[in-house]
């Protein structure tokens, strides 16, 4: 059996009850003192499962909350998921488009061509303003 304990530690609310606490010696009224006895503790161990029965829903409901947002939550990644790869495809297109251009266009004689005429102004710009 558990009797409450007034405890505010957080760890337990309840605590063992001696059985020696309800003995027939402690009670002057007899039997009737018994019943109270028994009645007293059936109040608490009522209470107790009232307690018990409220963390119980209070439990359901924070579940049920966090069922829900799981359950949102995927429906967001599926969907970021598709346009990742909707992305990934695009991407794929253009760099392709890329190279066939640069192919058609010259290819690397013309990107060597644009680096070097791109260091001749600069030097030529370097002269003018320092010469």
């Amino acid at each position: 059996m558990f009797n409450r304990n007034g405890s505010s530690d957080g760890n337990s609310n309840y605590s063992r009850v001696n059985q020696d606490d309800f003995s027939d010696e402690d009670h002057a009224g007899g039997p009737d003192g018994l019943v109270r006895n028994q009645q007293e503790l059936m109040r608490q161990q009522d209470e107790g499962l009232d307690m018990l029965s409220a963390s119980v829903l209070r439990l359901g409901e924070m579940s049920m909350g966090i069922s829900e947002e799981l359950g949102q939550q995927n429906k967001m990644l599926d969907s970021m998921e598709t346009d990742l790869d909707d992305a990934a495809d695009n991407l794929d297109m253009v760099t392709r488009s890329t190279k066939e251009f640069i192919k058609q266009a010259g290819g690397e004689k013309n990107c060597i061509i644009i680096i070097a005429l791109t260091i001749v102004a600069l030097v030529l710009f370097f002269f003018l303003i320092y010469g």
